[in-house]
């Protein structure tokens, strides 16, 4: 008998997508800019988090490159978003 992790990865895309959207919602709403800065930096997080989950969900082992590429990309656009934000405050 073979276990397989499909539904447990299927529940975790689906948690994640629902992290996304709240992340999206604080990105429409937050008061301040950190907020939606933070926000998007979270919402890029949880997409690249689903990318993993869906390549071990498809055994697909090119989407791996497109995961470190990506958390490189991450934490790039965090650091600029940072400073942009440090630069806008009073």
């Amino acid at each position: 008998m073979e276990l397989s992790l499909d539904p447990v990865l299927d529940i975790a895309l689906l948690m994640l997508s629902a992290a996304l959207g709240v992340a999206m919602l604080r990105v429409a709403r937050g008061p301040t800019d950190a907020d939606r800065a933070l926000a998007a930096d979270v919402g890029f997080a949880v997409l690249i988090a689903a990318v993993a989950i869906l390549a071990v969900r498809l055994d697909e082992p090119t989407l791996y490159s497109l995961v470190m590429v990506a958390t490189l990309a991450g934490f790039l656009t965090t650091v600029a978003l940072a400073r942009l934000v440090e630069r806008r405050s009073p």
